[in-house]
């Protein structure tokens, strides 16, 4: 039998401009990691707003490998919070190894 490993939460969001944020986070899961940041891959600006509804997102995939919260290509942090960096959203949890 296969356990699934718990998701890290996405703690806060504060880029005001994605489509998923609506006092938090609500894409049901996140994609961090560019090719060259810690840049959220879900972030989308638009009018149309997306997501559950409510701030549950979590951390479904991570491809900065040198950072030392990830463990196969997995965040292992607990939460991670994501921020305005420049025009992107970003990782600020960030830290690389």
């Amino acid at each position: 039998m296969t356990q699934m490993m718990e998701m890290p939460r996405v703690q806060t969001c504060t880029v005001s401009a994605c489509s998923y944020n609506h006092d938090g986070c609500t894409a049901y899961a996140i994609t961090i990691g560019s090719a060259s940041s810690a840049e959220c891959d879900t972030f989308y600006e638009s009018a149309e707003k997306g997501g559950l509804g409510r701030p549950l997102a979590q951390v479904g995939a991570c491809k900065r490998a040198e950072c030392k919260h990830n463990a196969e290509l997995e965040c292992s942090a607990p939460a991670i919070v994501v921020g305005e960096s420049g025009d992107k959203a970003d990782c600020l949890t960030y830290e690389k190894k």
